[in-house]
């Protein structure tokens, strides 16, 4: 049995306190070990240069230049029958490197095979989309976008797909606010109220251990909600669940909470 560690305040606890710790390598293989890495190697090489090449976790790594994925990707799937697109993002090196690491991760269904196509590109530097090779490229460039504001070129439809269009920055850049900034702290405020009413409702509290059953419009008062606009105070008595509203579903009654049964016996 393992040994209980309490959880009080589990939520403000970071796992690690150096916010840029990177973790420790897996041995690395060469590449001639794998006869079939060894020839998706050789097709590669024939459209781009290979800066670095190697297995890792039972999967080949491919280091190459930016301006060469689409080629590379494209010979993964006409030449070496990698027939998805599992995954792609990036990883924010700008305090290290001043640059991000852009990965695509490919599996061969017929091999039961998995390539890794890695490179690196300045902040400002954009990659060639992916979505014309494979569809499944289309939401993940956008949320690399989105989240870490990486350019893709000749995507068909490129814009914010998790935050709003007018959203300021993104948010997993590590240099981004763990609790947001200036512009997300009042973000909801300014949009559904205008800029008038901040002195009135205040910040946003974006604090995930913190709940607020007396905020402005009360949105988390469960089981003590009011009607808008409702005088109430610390005191105010539970409100009974019933879980449907008057003249509904025929065929059910109504749930009452006082009227609940909970049943011991687990063979009944």
């Amino acid at each position: 049995m393992r040994k209980y560690v309490p959880k009080d305040n589990v939520q403000k606890k970071p796992y690690y306190t150096d916010r840029f710790w990177v973790a420790p390598q897996v041995p690395k293989f060469d590449v001639s070990t794998d006869d079939v890495f060894a020839a998706d190697l050789r097709a590669i090489k024939a459209v781009a240069e290979v800066n670095e090449a190697y297995i890792q976790v039972d999967q080949m790594v491919v280091m190459i230049n930016p301006n060469d994925n689409f080629k590379v990707a494209q010979a993964l799937k006409e030449t070496c029958d990698y027939n998805q697109l599992s995954e792609l993002s990036a990883i924010d090196w700008l305090a290290d490197k001043g640059q991000f690491e852009v990965f695509y991760q490919f599996l061969s269904m017929s091999k039961r095979k998995r390539i890794r196509i890695k490179c690196f590109i300045d902040k400002d530097q954009a990659v060639e989309s992916l979505n014309p090779l494979y569809r499944s490229a289309d939401w993940a460039e956008r949320e690399m976008y989105d989240m870490l504001g990486v350019k893709v070129n000749n995507h068909p439809y490129f814009k914010r797909i998790l935050m709003p269009d007018d959203w300021v920055g993104h948010p997993l850049l590590k240099t981004y606010p763990l609790q947001g900034d200036e512009a997300a702290s009042w973000y909801e405020v300014d949009r559904i109220y205008g800029k008038e009413a901040r002195d009135i409702i205040g910040p946003e509290n974006r604090d995930p251990a913190m709940v607020d059953r007396y905020d402005t419009e009360r949105f988390t008062r469960l089981g003590h909600e009011v009607a808008k606009g409702t005088e109430y105070d610390k005191d105010q008595a539970e409100t009974k669940q019933t879980y449907q509203e008057e003249g509904g579903v025929f065929a059910l009654s109504k749930f009452i909470e006082d009227d609940a049964v909970v049943i011991t016996d687990r063979k009944r």
